[in-house]
């Protein structure tokens, strides 16, 4: 599914997880001019570099997303419409930025 989405992807860097770190992905991230920021698998015997300051950034996102969990609204999605589940995740990104 990787190849179907990169086809939406926008920006200058394209930051994945190891599960990533396939040939035919770096190469169609590379097509896009985007830059992999991806960690190699440990069985690979020659590993590109890696920017880890742009790595960085993935831990800080996916951080965000688990304490935006621990809003039971939020995380369960009680609202019925699209409107108002974005009301309640923005309360909640509010009270995460102020904490």
């Amino acid at each position: 599914m990787a190849e179907e989405l990169l086809v939406h992807a926008e920006g200058d860097a394209f930051i994945a997880d190891t599960g990533y770190d396939a040939d035919r992905i770096l190469a169609n991230v590379r097509k896009l001019g985007m830059t992999p920021v991806i960690h190699s698998h440990p069985g690979r015997k020659h590993p590109p570099p890696l920017d880890r300051t742009l790595y960085r950034l993935r831990y800080r996102v996916e951080c965000f997303f688990h304490d935006l969990k621990r809003f039971r609204a939020a995380a369960t999605r009680y609202d019925k419409t699209a409107t108002c589940y974005l009301a309640v995740l923005h309360v909640a990104s509010m009270l995460l930025w102020l904490r």
